[in-house]
């Protein structure tokens, strides 16, 4: 189905079909209301942006939109010049399907071809292909059921790509020689783990092609000499459970990230291309508990990276001439940074992007030699937006255990902080993945109407380093949960809010988050906007044939083979835990080609929900029937999705007016 949507069973196309009707007719009273948000939200976008162009050689790469355009137009300008030529319209490439997103798009080094990727579903599968920046044209060279990105040899003449198998795990790489068939491509690399993912980049210095491998626990990395078409990988470390690790290349010295020897939070070592094993690992920049070092950017006479202490990053500059740093930080209490990877490596430019809760973002060159920093692009709200009218803060919640877990607030300027004032507190803490503190236009329609947005920057996310993660994940699952639970209650006590003003949102694992605190803290809330939300945890762990089942494992438990993960999973799966008990209004959302989260665990969730629940609700199921994880793809089409949300918590704490 993945595939093909029209092989869905009919009975379950009417029955989800049905709960859209029955979810249309119970959000009727606000349809008005999506509509102003919709305009309201369109009118913070300037419809013919654009990206900073990237050099590279002769050329700078960019990416833009034109007026009324939902997808990005991929093009490229003479280094020193202005004359834009597209080579991919997303607009036109759309028109024959009724989704489309573009995956990876890569210039070859000659510059004389660019291959890019497409998944016409929604179900992540993306189909490669090549074409001609002379003539627009694509080769007659297309590669199907692909990860979507792509590793150019040196000459031009082939790319390394990696294949997707039957149950959607990214297990294999291929050489792709261009005008051969995708059935002539030569396998190079096979990950025989179930539970790794595999993906491709390639190196700082361009001379090599990273394989990269694994799971939330463990990495592994090989390199193949991009000079020669059979070149075969060399691998740098052997996996070792939990060792973890990520590879740089500058001549014939390799810096490496890693956190070896204990370093929770991670250092920097260093090691001769030829003998990269851990023996030969030298210390470049030490572990510092508590200060997390998430990236690292090289460059040739530099090192940039990007670290995070409590909640807030920031980003060092390393002279590799002789050893000095410097920082690049921010004032506000709460921010966003961002390295952004160019193409160049013999460059003393680094690029940045900044923003925080009140603040657009912002696009910096940097030079890391003279200091000088050069704003290259302010995001534009056309409809207009003062910071000054606006506060952003943070606030830290003490959790069950004594945690104290940072809290990011935005609020619009004069709202009085007495308690009356709904709250959409929003969480996701799983995958060591942290939650920015960063600008979103879109939010401003629920600030601008009295809401406070809050963030909670929960365990099970790396927001306060790799122990933060750690201490949210298996047999210490349930953190999670209760420091959202907790950062709702200090929002209370501060004044914030109160009980039953607040409006919890998470997504895909996030939304698994909304199902626990349902079960466990839903008198807090007021209503839940569970996206895409992982709530069917027991079984979907038990089932080893479904795309993402193996390779989770290491976070949630393997209840197949672990009886105390099994009880553990059990005793929080969403699905498994509804009670006999008052809930709060539930607008859960799915995408019926969902490779990562399937359609049917909300679907039985709002079920069980309905069937068991004492009082509370109305609880709602709508599926997106054309789209998978991210929902719609198209820039405005996605702004419809977001409206319902929004309409369904303003419409939940009866505050359906117009902005201040």
């Amino acid at each position: 189905m993945l595939r093909d949507p029209s092989l869905l069973d009919p009975d379950i196309r009417a029955y989800l079909e049905a709960e859209n009707r029955y979810a249309e007719t119970l959000l009727a009273p606000v349809q008005a209301l999506q509509k102003t948000l919709v305009a309201e939200m369109r009118g913070r976008i300037k419809e013919d942006d654009s990206g900073v162009p990237m050099p590279d050689g002769p050329f700078a790469y960019l990416w833009r939109f034109r007026e009324g355009g939902q997808h990005q137009q991929i093009g490229r300008s003479p280094r020193a010049g202005d004359d834009v030529q597209i080579v991919l319209d997303g607009d036109a490439l759309a028109k024959t399907s009724g989704y489309f997103k573009f995956g990876g798009t890569r210039h070859s080094p000659n510059h004389r071809l660019e291959a890019w990727s497409a998944d016409l579903r929604g179900s992540e599968f993306f189909t490669l292909r090549v074409r001609r920046w002379d003539t627009g044209q694509d080769l007659p060279d297309t590669l199907t059921e692909t990860s979507g990105s792509v590793v150019w040899g040196l000459d031009s003449t082939f790319f390394f790509y990696v294949q997707v198998d039957d149950n959607h795990r990214p297990l294999k790489v291929f050489r792709h020689r261009l005008g051969t068939p995708q059935s002539d491509d030569l396998l190079v690399y096979e990950e025989k783990d179930i539970g790794w993912f595999t993906r491709i980049e390639k190196s700082a210095s361009g001379r090599f092609c990273i394989i990269a491998g694994g799971d939330h626990d463990t990495s592994e990395q090989h390199l193949i000499d991009l000079t020669r078409p059979d070149a075969t990988p060399r691998l740098i470390a052997p996996r070792e459970t939990g060792l973890r690790y990520e590879v740089a290349d500058r001549g014939e010295e390799l810096f490496i990230l890693t956190n070896d020897g204990g370093a929770i939070d991670f250092r920097i070592v260093t090691a001769p291309l030829a003998a990269p094993g851990r023996a030969n690992w030298r210390e470049l920049i030490p572990h510092r508990p508590g200060t997390y070092i998430l990236g690292m950017e090289l460059f040739a006479g530099h090192l940039a990276r990007l670290e995070r202490a409590n909640a807030l990053p920031s980003i060092v500059i390393r002279d590799l001439g002789n050893g000095s740093e410097h920082l690049i930080a921010f004032d506000e209490a709460a921010y966003s940074l961002d390295i952004v990877s160019g193409y160049e490596f013999a460059t003393t430019n680094l690029r940045f992007a900044y923003s925080s809760m009140t603040t657009p973002a912002e696009v910096y060159d940097y030079d890391m030699a003279s200091r000088e920093r050069t704003l290259r692009k302010r995001q534009e709200i056309p409809s207009g937006h003062d910071p000054a009218d606006y506060v952003t803060t943070r606030i830290m919640a003490t959790s069950h255990d004594g945690a104290e877990v940072p809290v990011s607030i935005l609020y619009r300027r004069g709202l009085a902080l007495d308690g009356s004032a709904p709250l959409l507190l929003y969480g996701y803490g799983s995958y060591g993945m942290a939650m920015p503190a960063s600008f979103s236009a879109n939010r401003l329609s629920l600030v601008d109407r009295g809401f406070v947005y809050a963030i909670a920057h929960i365990r099970g996310g790396a927001d306060k380093g790799w122990s933060w993660y750690l201490d949210g994940k298996l047999a210490k699952k349930t953190n999670t949960f209760d420091d959202f639970a907790a950062a709702g209650r200090a929002l209370i006590a501060a004044k914030y809010t109160s009980a039953k003003r607040i409006i919890g949102h998470g997504g895909s694992a996030g939304g698994m988050l909304m199902g626990a605190v349902a079960n466990r803290a839903g008198e807090l809330f007021a209503g839940i906007v569970a996206e895409v939300p992982f709530v069917d945890v027991l079984n979907t762990m038990l089932d080893d044939k479904l795309p993402l089942t193996p390779p989770e494992w290491p976070e949630w438990g393997n209840p197949i083979t672990d009886e105390e993960a099994f009880r553990h999973i059990l005793s929080y799966s969403p699905y498994d835990n509804v009670a006999a008990r008052d809930y709060p209004a539930i607008l859960a959302m799915a995408g019926l080609t969902d490779p990562r989260v399937t359609y049917w665990e909300p679907a039985k969730w709002v079920a069980r929900l309905r069937a068991t629940m004492t009082s509370g609700g109305p609880i709602v199921l709508r599926t997106n029937m054309g789209a998978g994880h991210g929902g719609s793809s198209g820039r405005f089409d996605r702004l419809d999705e977001v409206a319902i949300a929004y309409a369904f918590a303003l419409r939940t704490v009866g505050l359906v007016v117009t902005p201040a």
